[in-house]
């Protein structure tokens, strides 16, 4: 990991915001003669770095949401809607997903793919079609390299069906 906090910024926001963070209270043990709100600047600084960490879950999410319902729908046109919002959220993914950051979403993986799951099961109910929700598996069947390939899709589970 760069040692820089400008090239740490440059490699990777997340984990600058942490650092910087605990830099600026630090600084506040030293108690210089100074009239910066250093707590209040060290939890806006922080909550930038939460505010990419929950965009990259939700992007993480959404991809998963979305792999569900295209291998597990029979409905035709909604699929359309749901490979664009994939290419959305990868195209999100790859300007924000930073080391860091990618291992974080790494190891949350099963809780993000039981997240989408329950997004997917209640989509699929929604329009009727609570068969395929049924059918969803429990365990994430996609790495987060599945997630994150370009122009990679699921295959429909749906027997008979060329997806």
């Amino acid at each position: 990991m760069a040692t820089d906090p400008a090239a740490l910024y440059e490699t990777d926001f997340y984990a600058w915001t942490c650092r910087q963070a605990a830099e600026l209270r630090r600084l506040k043990e030293l108690r210089l003669n100074a009239e910066l709100d250093l707590d209040h600047v060290a939890e806006e600084i922080e909550d930038l770095g939460n505010a990419a960490r929950r965009s990259v879950r939700s992007h993480v999410r959404r991809v998963l949401e979305h792999f569900l319902k295209l291998a597990y729908s029979s409905a035709e046109v909604p699929g359309r809607s749901w490979r664009r919002s994939i290419t959305d959220s990868r195209a999100e993914l790859a300007s924000d997903l930073t080391s860091t950051l990618r291992r974080d979403v790494r190891t949350r993986l099963p809780r993000l793919y039981a997240e989408a799951r329950r997004a997917a099961i209640l989509g699929l109910e929604m329009y009727e079609e609570a068969e395929a929700a049924r059918l969803l598996p429990e365990a994430n069947p996609w790495s987060l390299d599945d997630v994150l390939r370009d122009d990679w899709y699921p295959e429909s589970q749906l027997q008979g069906s060329g997806g």
